[in-house]
Formats: C-alpha cells, structure tokens, sequence
C-alpha cells in the first residue's frame, strides 16, 4: 500500500493553516493570516525537499541458505547503494512475499549500506523477495516519499524435512547397498566432469554446485549407475486431495514433507532412491549426491494436486523394489482392496483421509499402513509404521 505524500502531521499543519487563513479573513486578524500562510507553505516546501531529488540505487541480495525449507531461518544480508544528494531521513523495508515471514525493516543508516534481517519459511513455493524501498521523510516530518529500488530475487521455500529412523533392517535385493549395477542410463553422476546445458536437458539434471562456480548452466554427464531399489511415490492425483484453494491443505503439505523426508532417509540408508508422483511421473532420482536432494526439494517446492493416478505395478515395472513408500490423500476400502505391493519386500502406505475400513484393506493386501494426519509428529507416525521383518524394536 502506497503511502500518501503528506504525514499526519503536514496534513494536520495543512488544515490548520487553511483555518487559520479563513478566521484572519473572518476576524481582520493580520497576525493570523501570517501564520496561516506560513502552515500552508511549510508542507508544499517540505514536498519540494522531499520529491525533487534525484535519487538511484543498486541492490543486492544474498541469503544464507540457497532453498530454505519450512519453519527454517535463515539470514539475508542486503547490499544497498544508495546515489543521492545528501543522505536522507527515513527508513527501508523488504517487500516480502507471503511465503516467508520475517523483520525486513529499519533505519536507514546512510548512503550505502548493509542491511540484514532474518527470514524464516512458511509455504512452499519460488516467490520473488523485494524490491526494497525507502521511506524519507523532510526535517520537520511534513513530507514523506517510498521509493523502489532494484529488482526482485526469487526465493524458494522447499518442504520441511523431519528426521527420520531407519529401518530396521536392510531389504531389497541390494539391502541398501545401492551397488548393483544396471545398463540402463540414469542421471546421478558427479564422477563425469559437467558440461553445459544443452535445449532439451533434464532440469533434473542441473549441477548447481558447478552452475555457481562457473556462472553458467551446467548439467551432470549420464553414465551407468546403480539401478533404484527403493521406491517413493506420492500419489498427488487431484481425486485423492480436496480442491485447492486460498490457504494451503495440510494434509497435502504432510505429504509432501513425508515423501522428501522419506526419501532422504532412505537414501541416508544407502538405496538409490526414485520418486514418483502416481502417474508415474519421475520427481526426483537419488543417487548419494548433494545436488540429488537439492534437485528434489526443488520440485517438491512447486507440486500440487494434479492428474489421475494409475495402477502400481505399472509404474514399478517388471523389478520390485526394496522399501517401497506409498503416500495418499482419500482412500476409501474398495480401492484399497485392489492396491497391490507390486511385489515390494518393505511395502509402506500413509493415507492422509483413509474411509473406514480402508487401512485394514490394505493391510489384507500386504501393506504397512498408516493414517498420515498433519498434526501429529511425522518422525512418530513414520516410527510407528515400519515393519519388523522378524526385528524387534527399531
């Protein structure tokens, strides 16, 4: 919201010398007049002191985390360059996106500055973070002006990530290892020196680390690697979730934070790790590498309900993985009794609004399953739905 170019104070010298002006007419007091003149004129000198500087400045961002995840603070440190006669009364602030929440203001010091404030993350998503403005105001504080200065930076808020157990023991048929080998190609090598990026590259396939160093897109080389046995699918069909809307669903943010967290954990277990949404679309492939997980919170950072979903076994292909983590909104039993572990050794299902009689279907078809409910601990609710496989305790 704009601010208007008088305070409450000029406005307030600006009626009272209109007053002032007409009682001098009304009563032949010239003494009045004098000072209702001088009331009226002091707000347009103070517009003149305030408006008719040319001012210029450059603006630079740099936030201490390069994704910053829900519920994390993180520091932004703001290189304001100021070009201006004088140095100017007044104060800045950020313009912040409704994604992050944080004290983007103060008094501003001088000509060219460094401003920093703490940012903490609210809602996923890439939003844009400033442009940063300048409020002055003139010496007897009539007058005040906001200016913009710079561009906007993009910032994006991935899901929270929750420390997850492990599971109790390794399954699948690399137990974890994730060093068999397969022919096929994949994309998560950082063995192979990058090069640039080329139209009709993967953005999955981004190496941010060497983009940052080199100043250009560079993407990972494809080399043979270890086939995925493990398998996250998060089912994200816009039947299974309530329409969005203005506010957030938590159910649907639950289950997005479970599939990242999940994900890393079992990677963190040594499995390679593919993650899916239930259409089968590849979100992410984990192979052990920084930019693996870097590139997942990214997409994660922007999914929403979409699409249909189909059957399991059609996405997991003719080899069953180890742990296999299905993440669900709506469930009801007749679904539920026709979903199949597609052979899986370790199957885990999480259905965020399950109907009655859902979860013991499911279980009847092999599953671990669980309610995923957006206000309880996921760590526990994880905990809670790992199988044992013979192991007791975890």
């Amino acid at each position: 919201m704009r601010r208007r170019p008088l305070t409450t104070r000029g406005v307030g010298a600006l009626v009272l010398g209109i007053l002032l002006v007409i009682g001098a007419n009304v009563l032949g007091a010239r003494p009045l007049l004098y000072v209702g003149v001088l009331l009226l004129a002091l707000p347009v000198l103070s517009l003149i002191a305030v408006y008719l500087p040319h001012r210029s400045g450059e603006v630079s961002r740099v936030i201490s985390t390069d994704l910053l995840s829900v519920d994390e603070t993180s520091r932004v440190s703001v290189r304001f360059d100021l070009r201006a006669f004088g140095i100017p009364r007044g104060m800045w602030r950020d313009i912040l996106p409704p994604a992050v929440r944080g004290e983007a203001r103060g008094e501003y010091p001088g000509e060219t500055a460094t401003l920093r404030y703490d940012l903490t993350g609210v809602q996923r998503g890439v939003s844009a973070l400033g442009p940063l403005v300048l409020r002055t105001v003139d010496a007897f504080g009539l007058a005040q002006r906001e200016q913009e200065f710079g561009s906007t930076r993009m910032i994006t808020v991935v899901p929270q990530v929750v420390a997850l157990v492990p599971l109790p023991t390794k399954v699948g048929a690399a137990g974890g290892t994730a060093q068999t080998r397969s022919s096929r190609l994949g994309q998560g090598s950082d063995d192979l020196i990058p090069r640039r990026y080329a139209a009709g590259d993967s953005m999955r396939r981004i190496h941010w680390r060497a983009t940052a160093h080199r100043g250009d897109l560079m993407v990972r080389q494809e080399e043979e690697e270890a086939s995925p046995d493990a398998l996250v699918v998060l089912d994200r069909a816009a039947a299974r979730w309530p329409r969005p809307g203005a506010e957030p669903d938590p159910g649907f943010e639950a289950a997005v934070s479970l599939c990242a967290s999940s994900a890393l954990r079992l990677m963190q277990d040594g499995y390679s790790v593919d993650v899916l949404d239930a259409g089968g679309t590849l979100l992410g492939a984990l192979r052990g590498h920084e930019d693996d997980r870097d590139s997942l919170l990214a997409t994660l950072a922007t999914v929403t309900p979409r699409g249909e979903a189909r059957d399991l076994r059609t996405i997991v292909g003719g080899t069953a993985p180890g742990p296999l983590v299905l993440i669900t909104g709506a469930l009801d039993e007749d679904e539920a009794s026709r979903l199949s572990t597609a052979g899986a050794a370790a199957p885990l299902l999480f259905a965020a609004s399950p109907g009655a009689g859902a979860l013991d279907a499911a279980v009847g078809r092999g599953w671990h399953a669980a309610v995923l409910d957006p206000h309880s601990d996921l760590s526990e609710t994880w905990h809670d739905n790992l199988p044992t496989f013979g192991v007791s305790g975890v």
